[in-house]
């Protein structure tokens, strides 16, 4: 009993203290959508706490398979929130830590400047050679480029143009690369504080798409780790959130 004792306090001891005596790592496991923002609050949280993380990036759906296999994350950081919910059910996440962290937006880019004209004109005139998107059975982002193509009409015209990337990165790269002259990506991608970085876009109607609910949740792996616990909280506190909205997300 004494020896029980002794671990749990030492446990909470672990919970309670976060400076950089106390350092730590914490494996996250990131939608690729959020990789800018992600780096930026990583940065920010390292500052504060002392502690390290470690972040792996791709699709929702990878990332799921990868969990399954026994891939060593302690947070899930999730481009829908199905996915979460889904882990929590399983007895994969832990009850009552699933929050939303970001409500994303859709945008149609092209690298070249002028090339969009803030409207979807472009894409309804289907002029172009190849539309990038992102895999719609494994990233929630490609999942929201079919129904905007669903919602405009033009599945059949587009079908045989369609580049699809395993994740919104690999979308984002098709374009940037030339490869395609347009695709659908996140505007976090694209965009920061509200200006658009380089080429030009078209920022989808959240109208024309189910709303691209993004979900955290602690892993099973990371509840016995106090770095996983204060970043959690720290994801949730005003400097994380102001790094969020500044790339075009909402909460």
């Amino acid at each position: 009993m004494r020896l029980a004792n002794s671990r749990a306090v030492f446990t909470a001891l672990l919970f309670t203290l976060s400076s950089p005596l106390q350092a730590g790592e914490v494996q996250v496991a990131v939608a690729a959508n959020f990789t800018a923002p992600m780096q930026a609050i990583a940065q920010a949280f390292e500052r504060h706490s002392g502690h390290q993380v470690v972040a792996a990036y791709g699709a929702t759906g990878q990332l799921y398979a990868q969990m399954q296999h026994g891939a060593p994350f302690d947070l899930f950081l999730s481009a829908d929130a199905s996915t979460p919910a889904k882990l929590e059910a399983q007895g994969q996440g832990v009850r009552g830590s699933r929050f939303t962290y970001a409500i994303g937006r859709l945008v149609l880019w092209s690298a070249t400047p002028g090339y969009l004209d803030g409207s979807d004109a472009v894409l309804k005139a289907n002029q172009f050679r190849y539309l990038a998107i992102a895999d719609p059975k494994t990233a929630p982002y490609g999942l929201a480029a079919t129904q905007v193509l669903a919602q405009l009409g033009l599945t059949e015209a587009v079908q045989n143009k369609l580049v699809t990337g395993q994740s919104i990165g690999k979308a984002l790269h098709f374009v940037a690369s030339g490869n395609a002259e347009l695709g659908f990506v996140a505007m976090s991608q694209v965009y920061q504080d509200g200006q658009l970085k380089s080429g030009s876009a078209w920022v989808v109607p959240a109208a024309l798409h189910a709303p691209i609910k993004q979900d955290a949740v602690l892993l099973e792996k990371g509840a016995d780790n106090p770095a996983a616990a204060a970043f959690l909280t720290f994801l949730q506190g005003e400097q994380a959130t102001k790094i969020i909205q500044s790339y075009g997300y909402s909460r």
